[in-house]
């Protein structure tokens, strides 16, 4: 390349073209050695028959990545994990290119995190009669390099990733196995403070349920370097992995008290980190069906750890009405018949100013029966508004605990960076609802049912619904059988007092024949009367 472009300045090409072609080239070589690679993970979704979807997520750092190392086409290799025999080539087409989007903008703006997630994707057919190995299957990418800036591994900017992924064969015991590896890997879009506890929900998801396991791993470094940076395809494995830096390694691959952790069965991150910079670090998250290990999935992403302002847990106190302050596992709250079902909650934080929010957990009661705060969320601490924030939480008086103690968990958290701090109070309840007697139906209709109608006979008749709790009632007319509005019955209500009272028009007799009563039912409860149409 040298001798070509020496020829060219001594040929007939004028300078201005030359620099272009040379600033072309220094460009294009700066293009495929840029250092932008921020993690990324690969997943197999079955479509239908033989047909499956290979897509692989790769998150660029769209802040220092050089945008001509984003590339529009990945290739991925398949290979037999017992013979490590190649089987086929994909070309992964660019799908989808967004930007991550940050758990707090405001905490973000400050922590020079920009992401940006590319989202590539290729069908794949596995043919019962050639992906049938026991042993299974992978795929692979290679692609080079990792950001520069990254602290806990020797050489990052010639570091490169090699995202992998295992998948068993589609055939078992002479029968179809389908199989979706996990997918679905939330993004971390959040960076850390020293000093403080951080954590993140990094788990998977499964469309086949099957069971997921998760563990650390270092991340692998693969045959890509600078000077490849982007083999044409995947070597087989082994892979070489990355080099930690001193100090660092699988269980300490970033510097904290704790160090970095993942729970094993929810994929949920958790470190307090005690220095700052830049961490990248590895996970690979197990596949298991009926007990058998089936597929692997490895992911690597970054952290990134900076000084924060210092941030105060907020606070919170609940009371029970006419009670004192709730003492959590001391207390049970009981709301009983005739009595106030509401609890009083007051909230603070020392950090001025400060945005509060309120949430709530049911911990072993169905989570549709949890009842509204007055107020969810406010300001405090800043010029014209208060120290404290108030809210009620108030129960229906229908609420039944059927003798169990139910328990929930009041949390307040503030807007802290970069995760919100919390306060939480576990409140144990018991409920017994109000006395509810059964609504009343009265017909003008009469005794005398079934009603007897001829031909051309016009039937009306009126009913009035009551309730002895004075309980808000509803009257409805259904058909057995059939639709009321199908032979032109129509009945309409309106309220008189605490009565509710409607009317039924029935139109014309078509035929000569006994139609069915139909059942004239009070919401919320049936009462034991009913109405009839001829």
């Amino acid at each position: 390349m040298v001798l070509s472009l020496l020829q060219l300045f001594r040929g007939s090409y004028r300078l201005p073209g030359l620099l272009l072609l040379l600033l072309l080239f220094l460009g294009l070589g700066r293009s495929a050695r840029a250092t932008h690679i921020v993690g990324g993970e690969m997943d197999l979704q079955y479509r239908l028959g033989s047909s499956y979807t290979l897509t692989l997520n790769l998150y660029f750092d769209a802040l220092n990545g050089n945008t001509g190392a984003l590339d529009t086409a990945l290739t991925v290799s398949i290979f037999d994990k017992a013979t490590n025999m190649r089987m086929q080539n994909l070309t992964l087409r660019l799908r989808t290119n967004s930007f991550v989007n940050y758990t707090n903008p405001a905490c973000s703006s400050t922590s020079s995190l920009i992401t940006r997630r590319l989202i590539y994707t290729a069908g794949v057919d596995l043919m019962a009669n050639r992906y049938n190995s026991p042993t299974g299957y992978y795929a692979a990418v290679e692609r080079c390099c990792r950001n520069n800036g990254i602290n806990n591994i020797l050489n990052p900017g010639d570091a490169g990733q090699t995202f992998y992924l295992e998948f068993p064969a589609v055939v078992r015991n002479g029968q179809p196995f389908r199989d979706s590896t996990p997918r679905i890997f939330p993004p971390l879009s959040d960076y850390a403070c020293r000093g403080e506890l951080f954590y993140y929900d990094f788990g998977g998801q499964d469309a086949d349920n099957d069971s997921l396991v998760y563990e650390l791993a270092t991340p692998f470094n693969g045959n890509s370097t600078p000077g490849d940076p982007k083999p044409f395809a995947a070597a087989p494995q082994p892979y070489r992995e990355i080099r930690w830096a001193a100090g660092r390694s699988e269980t300490n691959q970033i510097p904290g008290t704790p160090t970095l952790t993942i729970n094993r069965f929810t994929g949920r991150l958790q470190v307090r980190p005690s220095q700052v910079g830049l961490f990248v670090f590895g996970l690979k998250c197990s596949e298991f069906r009926d007990g058998v290990k089936i597929g692997e999935t490895r992911r690597d992403f970054q952290l990134k750890v900076i000084l924060c302002t210092p941030n105060s847990a907020p606070s919170m106190t609940v009371r029970a009405s006419g009670a004192a302050i709730y003492r959590e596992g001391v207390d049970t709250v009981r709301l009983r018949p005739g009595t106030e079902r509401c609890l009083n909650l007051r909230f603070t934080d020392p950090d001025s100013p400060s945005q509060l929010a309120l949430s709530l957990r049911a911990v072993n009661f169905p989570a549709a029966l949890l009842p509204a705060f007055s107020l969810t969320q406010g300001t405090i601490r800043t010029p014209g508004l208060p120290d404290t924030l108030v809210s009620r939480l108030c129960f229906p008086s229908c609420f039944n605990s059927k003798g169990q103690v139910y328990l929930m968990d009041i949390i307040v958290a503030d807007n802290g960076c970069s995760l919100p701090k919390r306060d939480t109070v576990r409140v144990a309840f018991t409920a017994l609802p109000d006395p509810n007697s059964p609504p009343a139906l009265v017909s003008t209709a009469g005794p005398a049912l079934p009603l007897k109608a001829r031909v051309g006979d016009l039937i009306t008749f009126d009913v009035t619904g009551t309730d002895p709790d004075s309980d808000p009632v509803t009257l409805t007319m259904n058909g057995v059988g059939f639709q009321p509005a199908d032979v032109g019955a129509t009945f309409t209500q309106g309220a008189n007092g605490s009565q509710i009272r409607g009317g039924s028009r029935g139109a014309s007799i078509a035929e000569p024949r006994v139609v069915p009563c139909t059942n004239s039912a009070l919401r919320p409860r049936r009462g034991p009367a009913t109405s009839h149409r001829p």
